[in-house]
């Protein structure tokens, strides 16, 4: 971060954070929930492979209206309802100061190196590796995928649909502040009250009536260049609530007081939606989740902000009270997640594959697995980020 002091908005008194310059330490409990939401990344798709809802490379169950297969599908809801929105805060959140310290030329070529470089080599190598262990698994065929792919020109980003993304967002914040925005050279941090519960509310409602409008043309779970759209509005906010985090100082402030209305209404809202499904499957609706105008549709909509507020809020809390303290451990951990969430697919349905063969209750094998497959991720990214060249990518 660039070496400016806190100026304080009218009325606001000043605080020992605030006057403190940035070039104080970085928040270690940042950087470990981006760990921590790395490692709910593969659950998720674990999940996915046991019986949940959701696009992947390979599945042991299909959803059913087994107990295991609704947990996991609700589990895999509320994760979709928050953990990608809260990568795309904290990347908001350390986008400003990484342009105004490298000038707009320097920082879209690093982009382009720690995102695009990724993202091909997903295309490329991960991906259809990954297609070719599932399609093995299936079939005992494991060659025959690479020539399919390249005849039929078909692109696998996987979980990179990320990179693809945040390299979008930072493009368009360049574009925006190069032409609207505050020069880099006058930019100053304000530090400036994290908004009320009023705000927290409204932004989650607008937020949601955003992503039902988005869902009237393109629907959950259909893919526009790798992009689920349909989630975006989420995304978009979070990014934006990102940037203004860091230049009006939110995180560093945020407590339970002004945190709490968003936390007590994601609460509430968190069993809204496994009994809104109950109530469509009790009453045999045809109307979906995904799009359009259905009563069930307008619920997923709203719901999804209200949670995602809730949960992000009551993260942000929770470890800076109990996870922001030095520690050996986490420090490996950080340096290596960005790695691990890289290359996660391919070692995932690896050991999915492997473990098909042992019987046993579909949850029992979900955890087994996601245990084995975090571990096994970690452990196969140390040597990745100790590379030349390749530790400045990952």
């Amino acid at each position: 971060m660039p070496e400016t002091t806190f100026r304080h908005a009218p009325g606001i008194a000043a605080s020992p954070d605030a006057a403190l310059t940035q070039s104080r330490p970085r928040d270690l409990y940042i950087d470990r929930l981006r760990s921590i939401m790395t490692a709910f990344v593969i659950l998720h798709h674990t999940a996915i492979t046991y019986g949940a809802i959701g696009g992947w490379f390979w599945y042991e169950l299909k959803p059913s209206q087994a107990i295991s297969s609704q947990l996991l599908i609700e589990f895999c809801t509320i994760n979709q309802a928050y953990f990608m929105g809260f990568f795309f805060l904290l990347a908001g959140y350390f986008t400003p100061a990484s342009l105004e310290r490298k000038g707009y030329a320097r920082f879209i070529g690093d982009r382009f190196f720690r995102l695009g470089i990724p993202l091909l080599g997903f295309i490329v190598i991960l991906g259809p590796l990954t297609a070719a262990i599932a399609h093995a698994a299936d079939t005992g065929r494991f060659w025959e995928v690479f020539p399919y792919l390249a005849q039929h020109f078909i692109l696998i980003p996987g979980p990179l649909w990320f990179a693809e993304a945040l390299l979008i967002f930072c493009l368009a914040y360049c574009a925006g502040r190069k032409f609207f925005g505050t020069p880099l050279t006058a930019s100053e941090r304000i530090a400036r009250p994290v908004p009320g519960g009023a705000a927290w509310l409204l932004s989650a409602l607008l937020t949601g009536i955003a992503a039902l409008a988005i869902r009237q043309f393109i629907s959950v779970g259909v893919n526009i260049a790798a992009l689920q759209l349909g989630y975006f509005a989420t995304y978009i906010v979070l990014f934006a609530v990102g940037i203004a985090a860091w230049r009006y100082d939110w995180i560093r402030q945020l407590n339970w007081n002004n945190a709490r209305t968003a936390i007590y209404a994601g609460a509430i809202a968190l069993p809204v939606m496994p009994l809104g499904v109950a109530v469509s499957h009790k009453i045999n609706s045809k109307g979906g989740f995904g799009g359009g105008l259905s009563w069930q549709a307008i619920l997923y909509a709203l719901w999804e902000p209200f949670v995602a507020w809730g949960l992000i809020a009551a993260w942000l809390l929770f470890m800076r009270r109990f996870g922001n303290q030095p520690s050996a451990f986490w420090t490996w951990l950080n340096r290596r997640a960005y790695a691990v969430y890289i290359i996660h697919p391919p070692v995932l349905v690896g050991i999915s594959v492997l473990l098909h063969p042992w019987i046993a209750p579909a949850l029992v094998k979900f955890a087994v697995t996601a245990t084995l497959s975090c571990a096994a991720c970690w452990l196969v990214s140390d040597p990745l980020v100790r590379l030349p060249g390749l530790r400045r990518i990952v």
